[in-house]
């Protein structure tokens, strides 16, 4: 019988002395009552220099996930959020999060939109904005025995099911990749969908697991990047690593829809039968035509970690290249270019994206919790006059660490003006919404 992670960690929890199990494996009750333990008298003090104010609230917990993902509508007004009623532990597949958005015209008025059974605290459950128009929303969901992708109409109210949960969408709307979310909770917990066993479990680069393409009218798919055929491909020693355990994570399509981005990471251990691994994760980045074809090893140096699309061409990455330090980079796809970036500004790894034009000169970005301070900053970095300046210091209660903390994750308005953060500074996660038009145009 295969099984989960969370259904292995409960089991041996359950087998221990008296029962008793960790924060991690048990429930924890409503998220409030978790959060008043995690007040942030062990933090130094919230400081904001832009305006900035919570469009969600409780008693439920509120965020959004990922930095690259599109949470404003393109008129700025609505913006997308999960909720949550309680915190502190791992979700297992029995735990749905509430998905909808705020009407920030309108007293942040909540519209809710549905339920999802395939989330993680990272990520959420990919909740965003699909093309231009601001008519469709998707999310991931589990039906059954699969994980699907659920598409909702703002127009009509109509959802559709897609076969394939959707990692990441074209800019227009058309199409988006899949991974397998089962064999990333397997070996990057926080990142991956608990609830369906992976089949591939005992496979150490499984020919049928990969990257799917899926038409996101008609819901077809098909698989473009195999994790085999990955694997074989050799690294810079020379080796292909054939005892490690593969897998794909953090895909990323270009502005324009040709190319996208993979990180392919492998761990050194996994045991299928207790679903431990062993080891820390090795990376690199492969970018390919949207078809699966022209392969190429944009970053092969191991350390590859957040990245974004400046242009079609250009991805500025958080990395370490051969013979230099660790640092942001910008690097040209199919070229051996690498340029430095904001390396006396930007001195630390965080959740990097370029704001829209106009202001396509300005880096967003956060820092990690401060080891003093324990505040996350966001900050905005001008490329061409290497100015940085700081839109807030956020503390971060130090129960929010590991699989369960709540990055800041800086995600822009279409127009540049508003970002959105997630932030657990105040009993609990919310989102944020800060103004930064008089920075822009100062």
């Amino acid at each position: 019988m295969r099984i989960t992670r969370r259904k292995f960690q409960q089991m041996t929890a359950a087998s221990m002395c008296g029962g008793l199990a960790s924060l991690a494996t048990q429930p924890s009750g409503h998220g409030t009552a978790w959060a008043d333990q995690a007040k942030p008298s062990d933090t130094g003090p919230l400081e904001t220099f832009v305006p900035t104010r919570a469009i969600t609230r409780g008693p439920l917990n509120h965020w959004f996930g990922y930095y690259d993902k599109q949470e404003f509508d393109p008129t700025g007004r609505f913006v997308l959020s999960n909720e949550i009623d309680f915190e502190g532990r791992s979700p297992t597949g029995d735990d749905s999060i509430g998905v909808g958005y705020v009407d920030t015209h309108n007293d942040d008025a909540w519209t809710s939109l549905g339920r999802s059974n395939a989330w993680g605290w990272q990520q959420g459950c990919m909740l965003q904005w699909v093309g231009q128009n601001g008519d469709r929303i998707l999310w991931n969901d589990r039906q059954e025995d699969e994980f699907v992708c659920r598409l909702y109409n703002k127009t009509t109210g109509e959802i559709k099911t897609l076969p394939r949960p959707i990692y990441t969408i074209s800019a227009d709307g058309r199409f988006g990749l899949s991974v397998d979310f089962r064999r990333i909770d397997n070996l990057r917990p926080g990142y991956g969908y608990d609830g369906l066993a992976d089949p591939n479990v005992a496979d150490r680069a499984p020919q049928d697991s990969g990257v799917w393409r899926v038409d996101l009218e008609t819901g077809e798919s098909k698989l473009i990047l195999s994790l085999a055929d990955v694997a074989a491909i050799p690294w810079p020693d020379g080796d292909r690593h054939a005892d490690a355990w593969h897998y794909f994570n953090h895909l990323l399509i270009n502005p324009s829809g040709t190319r996208f981005t993979v990180l392919h990471r492998y761990r050194p251990g996994f045991d299928p039968k207790t679903l431990q691994y062993q080891g820390g994760f090795v990376t690199r980045m492969f970018t390919a035509d949207v078809d699966g074809g022209n392969r190429y090893v944009l970053d092969p140096s191991g350390y590859t970690s957040h990245f974004i699309w400046k242009d079609d061409q250009q991805v500025t990455m958080w990395t370490k290249p051969e013979g230099r330090s660790n640092g942001f980079y910008t690097l040209t796809d199919q070229t051996d270019q690498i340029v430095a970036v904001g390396a006396d500004k930007m001195p630390g790894n965080g959740h990097n994206t370029y704001l829209p034009a106009p202001y396509s000169d300005w880096i967003l970005n956060d820092t990690y919790p401060d080891r003093k301070t324990s505040r996350q900053t966001v900050y905005l970095y001008h490329v061409p006059s290497g100015r940085r300046v700081d839109l807030g210091h956020f503390p971060a209660p130090k129960a929010y660490r590991g699989e369960w903390r709540c990055d800041t994750h800086p995600r822009s308005s279409s127009d540049g003006t508003q970002v959105a953060i997630d932030s657990p500074h105040n009993g609990g996660r919310q989102v944020y919404v800060m103004d930064i038009k008089e920075v822009l145009q100062g």
